[in-house]
């Protein structure tokens, strides 16, 4: 089963960047895509970002948009989420997710949370203003 290990988070003012990583072990990290998630407390579980297995597609939620880059790096079994211009509500803890299958067709397929079989334990991150 694969094991995907968050790393990276942290405590930053509004305004500034922090740099998550997930590395996967296990289960072929390569033919699969990954997600990015978050979960504020007393809300559900959310969808932030996807990227194909090949990196050619992505995915965000309007709320990041423009400010999270997600990308990934085969040869390091390694998916990063990228967060620029934070802001409080983006207080969460972030979970790394792999899919089933090497495809983000389209957003509603990569933003849904049945389309992942595997999470990690989460990273906090803490925004304060």
């Amino acid at each position: 089963q694969a094991q995907l290990v968050e790393s990276g988070g942290g405590s930053v003012q509004a305004g500034g960047s922090l740099r998550l990583s997930c590395a996967a072990s296990g289960r072929t990290f390569n033919n699969k895509a990954m997600g990015w998630f978050r979960q504020a407390p007393g809300k559900e579980r959310e969808f932030v970002a996807a990227v194909s297995w090949s990196g050619g597609s992505t995915y965000y939620a309007d709320s990041v948009k423009g400010r999270f880059t997600i990308s990934r790096d085969n040869a390091k079994n390694t998916v990063y989420l990228r967060m620029n211009s934070l802001e409080p509500e983006d207080t969460a803890i972030y979970y790394c997710a792999a899919a089933r299958s090497a495809y983000c067709s389209d957003y509603t397929y990569c933003s849904n949370r049945g389309t992942y079989a595997d999470w990690g334990q989460g990273t906090q991150v803490t925004v304060s203003s």
